[in-house]
């Protein structure tokens, strides 16, 4: 009895150090912002009222101010990065539909925090459910931490999956809107801008890509950078082969209007393909639930009267 205590009461204790030592640091060091904050308004003579004096002295607007102070610094330091992996997230989180340019410093953070989070969380949890072993208990609080890292990437990568869905929805009525402005007689630039507006109820994201497409245009880039630019922020292959098709016309001399409608009907006989091969693969998906709920329920609902008269006897 006295060494199961023991063994119990030493992991609390190592737990309860732990969160004295953080909540010691965490209380030193806005004891310090808070002081360095004191100093520097006296020092550059600023007026402020008691009410509003009061609030930026509160622990809250320290803590936001510290908060913001992490995020510009590590904001700083990722755009001044050029790295493969750098360009990537950025890549990533643009075509989540995320286009700030703190959020690749804001994915970090997010990292580090749930991974702390979640490894803190692991290390006072598992003692109460009796994971006492030294092996197995450091084992799950890496394991808990891992989670917490990669978290905020399968978040991402679902977002992602979101918008592209979204996207591909959305491009074949964008390329009949287009067939129609451009049979319309409006030009390529002014084509784009009616298609975003026609777009925001029902694809806002697709509509903001095409509307920032169009702005590079405004801002002189060429029609083929812009929808270059555009078919690597949807992260579609139907846009970067589009990109291709107003160009190659451009360089040929010829209708854009009958490129874009046959493109236009390529991509509904895409979508339609789409929809058959799901339609064609329900029958195989629907086979594991069937075989899992429905024919044990009819086997016991044959079988049963059986074994029943079987076991009494009355046949």
């Amino acid at each position: 009895m006295d060494l199961t205590s023991n063994s119990f009461g030493m992991p609390t204790m190592l737990s309860v150090l732990v969160f004295l030592a953080v909540g010691t640091l965490a209380f030193a060091v806005m004891v310090g912002m808070r002081a360095r904050e004191a100093v520097r308004r006296r020092a550059a003579g600023v007026r402020v009222d008691d009410e509003e004096s009061g609030g930026r002295r509160s622990l809250r607007y320290s803590g936001l101010r510290a908060a913001q102070k992490l995020v510009d610094y590590t904001a700083k330091h990722y755009s001044s990065a050029d790295t493969k992996d750098a360009k990537v997230l950025r890549q990533r989180l643009v075509r989540a539909g995320i286009y700030d340019s703190r959020a690749p410093a804001v994915f970090f953070l997010a990292r580090v925090v749930c991974a702390v989070t979640f490894g803190f969380a692991a290390f006072f949890v598992l003692p109460m459910l009796g994971f006492n072993g030294k092996g197995t208990f450091w084992v799950m609080v890496l394991c808990g931490a891992l989670a917490g890292y990669l978290g905020p990437s399968i978040y991402l990568d679902k977002l992602i999956k979101k918008k592209r869905l979204e996207h591909q929805s959305g491009f074949p009525d964008f390329m009949d809107l287009l067939v129609v402005c451009a049979d319309a007689g409006l030009s390529m630039e002014a084509s784009l801008d009616r298609v975003a507006r026609e777009l925001g109820d029902s694809y806002p994201s697709l509509s903001a890509n095409i509307h920032m497409a169009n702005l590079e245009i405004r801002a002189g880039r060429t029609m083929t950078e812009s929808l270059e630019h555009l078919g690597d922020r949807l992260g579609l292959e139907e846009a970067r082969s589009f990109s291709t098709l107003i160009q190659q016309s451009d360089e040929l001399g010829s209708s854009i209007g009958d490129a874009l409608r046959v493109y236009s009907e390529d991509m509904r006989h895409k979508r339609l393909s789409r929809a058959e091969e799901k339609a064609y693969a329900l029958p195989a998906k629907l086979t594991v639930p069937m075989m899992v709920c429905i024919f044990p329920t009819l086997f016991v609902v044959i079988l049963l009267p059986v074994i029943v008269r079987m076991v009494t006897g009355n046949w």
